[in-house]
C-alpha cells in the first residue's frame, strides 16, 4: 500500500535529476555556441606576420606616405573600415564593374578587398582617439593593419575566374589594367592574379615593358600548388616582376600555398593570413594571393623612404636582403629567401644597376624579334558577346570566417560550463542511488527544491548569452 506513494517521490527525483542534466546540457551548449565573437583588436592581434617579417621595426623608418600602389584585382571596397582615405583613385578594366574600380566583381569579389586590407589598412581608431606620429613606433588601432598604412591605393578591377559579361577577356584586361596604373601614378603595382602556364600573351608585352620604362615596381603571386599550379604561372613569369612565393607558420614552403619556379624572387607568409570583406567584415585565408600584398607593401616602404630610388634597386633591397632558405643561394622554391623587411629599410645595400629579375625589353628583344605587341585599345561602348576567361580562376582558397573557439575567453566558457556539467550528473546520479536504497528518504523529503537548485544555471546562460 505504501509502494506508490514512495515510487512517486522517486519518479519525481529522477525528472529533476534529468531536467537538471538537460538544463546543464543547454549550459553547455551555449558555451559552444554563443562565446564571445571576435573583436576587431582581435583580428590586428592575429597578424603575426606584421612582427615576424619585420614589419613593425620597419614602421620605424616609413609608413609608405606619398607611394600610391595599384591593386589589380577584383575591385576594392573602399568603404571599409580599415581603407577609408585609403583609395585615391581608380578604373574598372573589366568593363563590367564601377568606373571607379570599387564594385568587387569576377568570381571572387571579395578578393580585392582581402589584399587591399593586408597591403594598406589603416585600422580604425574610437573617434576620441588622438593620431600617432609617423614614422615611428606606435600601437595600431583595431582592426587590419596594413604593411603600408599611410600609402594610396589605386583600385583596378579587372573580372577573371569565369565568363565576364562585358566579353573582354583577360588578353585586353590585364593590359589595359597595368596601362592605367602607371599612367595614374602607381609606383607599386599588386598582381595577386595567376595562371597555370608559364606563357602569356603577346597582348601582354607592351603593357608591361611600357610599366619598365617607367619606373614601376610589380609585384605578383607564384600561384598555389592546392589550385593546380605546381609551377608559377604567368604574370609571375614575366622578367622584372618581383613574384612571391607562400610560406607556412614555420617559415617552410607552404605546400598548398605555393609553387615554385625559377622566376621566385623572395618568399612571405600565406597561411593562417587575415583580412578584410566588402561590407566591413573580416576573414582568414591563405595563399600567395595574400603573400603578394606583405611584399607590396614592403616595397612601398621603400619607395616613400628613397622616393628617387629606380624600381630595380627598390627590387633588389628586397630580395639581397631576404634571409637564404631551401638550396644555398637563389632557389625554385624561395628564390633568394625570406623577405626581411627591417634588412630592405635598415641595411647598407649596395646600388644595383640592373634589376635581379631581368627585364622584358631583353626578353622581347630576343623571343620576339624585338617587335612588342601594340598597347591594348581603351574600352569602347559597343556591345561584344561573352567570352570565356583565358586565365584560369585565381588560385585562392575561399575565405572563411575563424572559429569561434579560438579565442581564451571561448575557451574559458567552455570549459567552466564542461566542469558544472560533470557536477550536476554526479549530483543527480548521487540522488538516484540514494532515492533507490532507501525509500523512505524518497517520501519524508520534499521534492520542490530540486526544481529550485536549477534555476542558477539558467540564469547563468542569460548572463553568459548576454555578454557575448
Amino acid at each position: 500500500m505504501h509502494s506508490t506513494p514512495a515510487s512517486t517521490p522517486l519518479v519525481s527525483r529522477a525528472v529533476a535529476a534529468a531536467v537538471a542534466v538537460l538544463l546543464a546540457a543547454c549550459c553547455l551548449c551555449a558555451g559552444l555556441f554563443t562565446a564571445p565573437s571576435a573583436r576587431a583588436d582581435e583580428w590586428r592581434d592575429k597578424e603575426y606576420w606584421l612582427a615576424d617579417s619585420g614589419i613593425t621595426k620597419a614602421w620605424e623608418v616609413s609608413k609608405g606616405a606619398g607611394v600610391k600602389v595599384a591593386v589589380i584585382d577584383s575591385g576594392i571596397d573602399a568603404q571599409h573600415p580599415d581603407l577609408k582615405g585609403s583609395v585615391v583613385g581608380g578604373y574598372d578594366a573589366s568593363g563590367s564593374g564601377q568606373p571607379d574600380g570599387q564594385k568587387s566583381v569576377g568570381s571572387k569579389p571579395e578578393h580585392g578587398t582581402l589584399v587591399a586590407t593586408m597591403l594598406a589598412g589603416r585600422g580604425h581608431q574610437p573617434a576620441s582617439a588622438s593620431p600617432s606620429p609617423s614614422p615611428g613606433p606606435a600601437v595600431p588601432p583595431d582592426g587590419i593593419m596594413g604593411v603600408a598604412p599611410e600609402a594610396q591605393l589605386l583600385s583596378v578591377s579587372t573580372w577573371l575566374g569565369s565568363a565576364n559579361p562585358s566579353g573582354k577577356s583577360d588578353q585586353d584586361q590585364i593590359p589595359e589594367a597595368v596601362r592605367w596604373a602607371v599612367d595614374n601614378g602607381a609606383k607599386v603595382i599588386n598582381i595577386s592574379l595567376g595562371s597555370t602556364t608559364p606563357q602569356w600573351p603577346q597582348s601582354w608585352d607592351a603593357a608591361f615593358l611600357y610599366a619598365e620604362q617607367k619606373d614601376v615596381v610589380i609585384v605578383a603571386a607564384a600561384g598555389n600548388r592546392v589550385g593546380g599550379n605546381t609551377q608559377v604561372g604567368a604574370p609571375a613569369t614575366i622578367p622584372g616582376v618581383l613574384t612571391v612565393a607562400g610560406l607556412d607558420r614555420k617559415n617552410v614552403a607552404s605546400v598548398d600555398a605555393s609553387s615554385q619556379g625559377i622566376s621566385i624572387g623572395v618568399a612571405a607568409p600565406a597561411e593562417n593570413l587575415l583580412g578584410g570583406l566588402p561590407g566591413g567584415g573580416y576573414a582568414e585565408w591563405a595563399g600567395t594571393s595574400g603573400s603578394t600584398p606583405i611584399v607590396a607593401g614592403v616595397a612601398a616602404l621603400i619607395r616613400s623612404k628613397w622616393p628617387d630610388m629606380s624600381a630595380e634597386q627598390v627590387i633588389n633591397r628586397i630580395v639581397s636582403t631576404a634571409q637564404d632558405a631551401g638550396a644555398p643561394g637563389k632557389d625554385p622554391l624561395y628564390g633568394y629567401g625570406i623577405l626581411n623587411a627591417e634588412a630592405a629599410l635598415k641595411a647598407d645595400v649596395p646600388q644595383a644597376t640592373v634589376n635581379p629579375l631581368g627585364t622584358i625589353a631583353e626578353w622581347i628583344r630576343v623571343h620576339r624579334r624585338g617587335n612588342a605587341a601594340p598597347a591594348a585599345p581603351l574600352p569602347t561602348a559597343t556591345p561584344v558577346p561573352s567570352a570565356a576567361p583565358t586565365l584560369p580562376e585565381a588560385t585562392v582558397p575561399a575565405a572563411k570566417a575563424p572559429s569561434q573557439r579560438d579565442s581564451a575567453i571561448g575557451a574559458a566558457v567552455v570549459i567552466g560550463f564542461a566542469v558544472l556539467f560533470v557536477v550536476i550528473i554526479a549530483a543527480a546520479a548521487i540522488q538516484l542511488r540514494r532515492a533507490a536504497r532507501n525509500g523512505s528518504l524518497a517520501v519524508e523529503e520534499p521534492d520542490t527544491g530540486v526544481m529550485e537548485s536549477v534555476q542558477a544555471p539558467r540564469n547563468q546562460q542569460v548572463t553568459e548569452a548576454s555578454d557575448g
